[in-house]
């Protein structure tokens, strides 16, 4: 549970838009990223936040949970291509922590 200090919904105009944003190509960035155990706990992900930084859409938050350790190959190897791929689209290649990722620009 969370403190909510007070907030009155009655003062703030709602935010109208939580639809998912169309297919396409956005320039964003990985802002946040963090391992997590898998639901049945035999493994682990790595989630990470992009924001997008342009266009239409600049601002919202897209996510992207990678299953680096797993047990089944098959999704480890696509995870880790996946990694490999954001990897090479900002430039760090050897990243000895996520956060290394962070806050650089790539086409998603």
């Amino acid at each position: 549970m969370a403190q909510l200090n007070n907030f009155n919904a009655n003062e703030i105009e709602p935010t109208a838009d939580f639809s998912p944003i169309p297919a396409g190509q956005y320039v964003a960035m990985i802002t946040a990223s963090q391992m997590k155990p898998t639901k049945k706990g035999s493994g682990e992900y790595l989630e990470l936040t992009f924001q997008v930084l342009e266009g239409d859409y600049k601002g919202r938050l897209l996510w992207m949970r990678l299953s680096l350790n797993h047990t089944t190959p098959t999704t480890a190897k696509i995870a880790r291509g996946h990694l490999a791929a954001i990897c090479r689209a900002v430039g760090v290649l050897t990243p000895r922590d996520s956060s290394e990722l962070h806050n650089l620009p790539l086409v998603i």
